[in-house]
C-alpha cells in the first residue's frame, strides 16, 4: 500500500498542501482524513482543510510576517494560499476568507485529482514503509498518538487554544455598530461596537465573574494557554485595561456618522473599548467576534456578550470553544526538511510539530510535500533559505532549545538580522521583506525543478 505511493496522514491544511504538491510533482498519493467517520472536538464539518478558529489568515502587506508568508507561498504554487486569494472576503488590511467556500474547493480539487486517493477512514498507526507524512494537526486521535510516541520515545507537548463565536449579521444592531477598517486601511471591513467607560466596565465584571466550562479530559497542571490566542476572559483576568490595550483597543476607529475623533469638537465622543467584528462570509451575512476566543459556558457567553452594545439581540451560530493542542519537541525529533531525524522517510508537518496559524501550516505542508515528492523519486530534499520568512520558521522549530520548546508564529523576530542596522521598524521590515523574495528567486533559479506556479518534479 505504501511502496507505490506516498501517505499524507490529516486532511488539514498542512495535509491538504502536502497532498497537493505531491500529486502536481506526478507522484500518487493517498490522504487518509478521519472525519466524517470519526470526529473531533473542533471541527463542525468534513471538508478538508477546514478553518476551525478564525477566518483569518493574517496581515495581507508583504512587509508583515503574516502577509511575507503569504507571498512566498504564492511564488510556490501553495494550494491553499491561491484558494484563499479567490475567496477571500473583506478584512481591510487582512486576508480572511469565505470559510465555507474555501474549504468546499479546496476538498473537490483534491478529491479530482487523479493522482490522489482520498479516504475517509482513520490511520492508528504510522505505516512501517513507504514514504509518509504526519499533518494530524493538535487533535490528533488517541491511537495514532500513542503509536507516535512510541516511535519518537517521547511525551506530547501541549497548550490550550480556543476559537471566538459566530454571529448573525442581521442580528447585530446597525445604529450602533459602525462600519470601519482601523486607521481606514484598506476596505471598510470590520464591524465596530463602541463601549463608553461604563459600559466597558460593567462588561469587564461580568466577564470576570462569568463560569467557564470543564476542561473535560484535561489537565491543566501540563498546558499552558497560547499566549497568541488567549481567551477573551483570561485576558481580562490580567486587568481592568488589559482587553483595552488589546482586541478591544479604540485606537484608529472612526466613526463616519461621527466623523474624525480627533477633532476637538468631538474628543468627548470617542470610545473607551471598542469590539470588532469580521466578515466571516461572502455575503456579509456572518460575523466572527475579533480577540473573542474564550471558554466560557454558552448560556454565560450569550449573557456576557450580548452586554456590548450591538450586540443586546446577537444570535450565535458558533458559541467559542476551547480545545487542548498536542505538538511534539520538533528541535529533538526533526530535520530542517521536516524529516524525522531516526527515519527519513517519515515527514511531518503543521501544528503537529510546533508551526503556529494557518499559513505556517500550509508552509510546512508545502515543504514536506514537496520533500516526500522527492525522496519518492530518489531526489536529494530541499532545506528553504532561513532569509526567507518560511525558511526560518521551519529552521527555527529544528533548531531551537528543546527544553524550553513553544509553538511558533511567523515573525521577524527568527529572520537573521540585515547586515546593516536599521532603526525604524516599518523600513527594517521592508528590507527584511525584499532581502527574503530576493532570495527566493535566486533559490528557485538554481533549483531547476522549481517554477514560480507549481512543483514540477517529473
Amino acid at each position: 500500500m505504501t511502496q507505490d505511493r506516498v501517505t499524507v496522514i490529516g486532511g488539514g491544511l498542512a495535509g491538504t498542501e502536502a497532498a497537493w504538491q505531491i500529486a502536481q510533482a506526478g507522484v500518487p498519493v493517498t490522504l487518509y482524513e478521519m472525519r466524517p467517520g470519526k470526529t473531533s472536538p473542533a471541527h463542525h464539518s468534513q471538508e478538508l482543510a477546514e478553518l476551525v478558529c478564525s477566518n483569518s489568515f493574517g496581515a495581507r502587506a508583504s512587509d508583515r510576517a503574516a502577509g511575507l508568508l503569504h507571498e512566498e507561498l504564492r511564488r510556490l504554487g501553495s494550494i491553499i494560499i491561491g484558494t484563499a486569494d479567490r475567496h477571500s472576503v473583506p478584512a481591510g488590511g487582512a486576508l480572511a476568507v469565505d470559510r465555507g467556500v474555501f474549504s468546499r474547493e479546496l476538498t473537490t480539487s483534491l478529491a479530482n485529482h487523479p493522482l490522489v486517493d482520498l479516504r475517509r477512514e482513520e490511520m492508528t498507526k504510522i505505516p512501517p514503509a513507504g514514504v509518509v507524512v504526519l499533518t494530524t494537526g493538535p487533535l490528533t486521535s488517541p491511537e495514532l498518538s500513542e503509536d507516535l510516541q512510541q516511535f519518537t520515545g517521547l511525551e506530547y507537548m501541549s497548550f490550550f487554544d480556543a476559537a471566538s463565536p459566530i454571529i448573525v449579521g442581521e442580528s447585530i444592531n446597525r445604529d450602533i455598530a459602525f462600519l470601519a477598517s482601523r486607521y481606514d486601511k484598506g476596505e471598510a471591513a470590520y464591524l465596530n461596537c463602541p463601549m463608553n467607560q461604563e459600559q466597558y466596565l460593567h462588561f469587564y465584571r461580568e466577564l470576570c465573574q462569568a463560569e467557564q466550562a470543564q476542561l473535560k479530559d484535561f489537565d491543566r497542571e501540563t498546558s499552558q494557554f497560547f499566549e497568541g490566542c488567549l481567551p477573551i476572559e483570561e485576558l481580562a483576568q490580567r486587568g481592568e485595561d488589559t482587553m483595552r490595550y488589546g482586541p478591544l483597543k479604540p485606537v484608529g476607529l472612526f466613526d463616519a456618522r461621527i466623523g474624525d475623533f480627533r477633532a476637538p469638537e468631538n474628543q468627548d465622543k470617542r470610545p473607551y473599548a471598542v469590539v470588532q467584528l469580521r466578515q466571516e462570509d461572502q455575503a456579509g451575512q456572518l460575523w466572527n467576534m475579533v480577540g473573542f476566543q474564550t471558554n466560557l459556558r454558552w448560556g454565560e457567553q450569550k449573557r456576557v456578550f450580548r452586554l456590548i452594545p450591538g450586540l443586546e439581540n446577537a444570535e450565535f451560530v458558533r458559541m467559542g470553544v476551547m480545545h487542548r493542542n498536542t505538538f511534539i519537541n520538533s528541535p529533538q525529533l526533526l530535520l530542517p526538511s521536516l524529516q524525522f531525524k531516526k527515519r527519513h522517510n517519515l515527514l511531518a508537518a503543521g501544528q503537529l510539530v510546533g508551526t503556529e496559524g494557518y499559513t505556517a501550516a500550509a508552509a510546512g505542508g508545502w515543504l514536506a510535500g514537496t520533500n516526500a515528492a522527492r525522496i519518492f523519486l530518489g531526489q536529494s530534499t530541499l532545506i528553504l533559505p532561513k532569509t526567507m520568512m518560511m525558511g526560518a520558521l521551519l529552521d527555527f522549530i529544528s533548531s531551537a532549545s528543546p527544553k524550553h520548546f513553544q509553538p511558533m508564529p511567523p515573525n521577524f523576530g527568527i529572520i537573521p538580522p540585515l547586515p546593516t542596522k536599521i532603526r525604524g521598524k516599518r523600513e527594517r521590515y521592508g528590507k527584511y521583506r525584499d532581502r527574503s523574495l530576493a532570495d527566493l528567486s535566486q533559490w528557485q533559479a538554481q533549483e531547476p525543478r522549481m517554477s514560480n506556479n507549481v512543483a514540477t518534479i517529473n
